[in-house]
């Protein structure tokens, strides 16, 4: 079984206006270990240093980290430095021999048996994600009666991809599922909230999932620190099988090249980096910079403008 090894570097810098006397943070940057992914090593910096420092579990099972800096500074930066081995998920995924889709919503309805406890809390709508008739027309063209669930969510997966423009500067992590569906464009985030929403709109249960993927560089060029970015993806529940992964902003299913680290009900859940500050003038600057490096490679050259977006077709 092929297998696979990465070094994830991700580097958040803020900067301030006037000094920040008090900074309360929760983080999602800890990769998660699963099945087919191993977190080896993880390790945090945190610049000034943290008075106050806790690592927990949410209610997802994700790995959080809360911290508090109450020295005066004008730059908060937070470095996660991970390890990760991947092994192939999947020696042979038949999508078209999973269970007709109906069949499933009907049994996601009976939240008493205790296998569907944890993918009924995926049924409903959620911060990011507002069911409306928009998303259920959109649907249903990909569940036709009697078709198996996830050769559904295949074909919901690939029209996205198709109908759907990636353009960074078309959304914001404040806009809108209905102005996405309205203007057919946006970013990795916008295209997992549509799809969990089409999926919930037909009573199935669906998840963000929140990460890393490797990006290629051109034939001949070297890859970049600091040009890769956080990537999202959605997860669908299928009984027997378990929850599958889908990428619609790349059309594939993950496997080798994403790297998971939270998972929750839409982004709100698993912001990579969030909280409050007193202090600060009002205006901030923030950079974010990730790197997604196989441990074969060395020699990694910078890239001129970190954070850059994820190329999404």
């Amino acid at each position: 079984m092929k297998k696979l090894s990465y070094r994830v570097e991700h580097v958040t810098l803020y900067e301030y206006k006037t000094p920040v006397t008090l900074s309360q943070q929760l983080l999602h940057l800890t990769p998660r270990s699963l099945p087919w992914q191993q977190c080896e090593t993880h390790a945090l910096a945190i610049e000034p240093k943290a008075a106050e420092y806790v690592e927990r579990e949410d209610f997802f099972g994700n790995r959080i980290v809360q911290f508090a800096v109450r020295t005066a500074h004008e730059k908060l930066r937070v470095s996660a430095d991970s390890t990760i081995h991947l092994r192939a998920r999947w020696d042979e995924l038949d999508v078209k021999s999973s269970p007709r889709w109906e069949g499933v919503r009907d049994r996601l309805r009976d939240v008493t048996q205790p296998p569907l406890l944890d993918p009924s809390q995926y049924l409903f709508e959620s911060p990011n994600v507002e069911l409306a008739p928009a998303l259920t027309d959109y649907a249903i063209r990909s569940f036709p009666a009697g078709r198996p669930l996830l050769a559904g969510a295949m074909d919901l997966m690939q029209r996205i991809y198709q109908d759907f423009d990636y353009d960074p500067a078309a959304t914001t992590v404040a806009t809108p599922l209905a102005e996405v569906i309205a203007d057919r464009r946006g970013v990795c985030q916008d295209f997992a909230h549509l799809m969990i929403g089409c999926l919930r709109a037909l009573g199935l249960s669906a998840r963000y999932v929140s990460g890393y993927i490797l990006t290629e560089p051109p034939p001949g060029q070297p890859r970049l620190v600091g040009a890769d970015a956080s990537h999202a993806w959605v997860s669908v529940f299928c009984p027997r099988t378990g929850w599958v992964d889908f990428d619609p902003t790349n059309k594939l299913l993950p496997d080798l090249e994403h790297i998971s680290v939270a998972w929750g009900r839409d982004f709100s859940d698993v912001t990579p980096m969030r909280g409050v500050i007193l202090g600060g003038g009002g205006e901030q600057e923030l950079d974010v910079s990730v790197t997604v490096t196989p441990l074969d490679e060395q020699d990694i050259a910078p890239a001129n403008k970190p954070g850059a977006a994820l190329p999404g077709q």
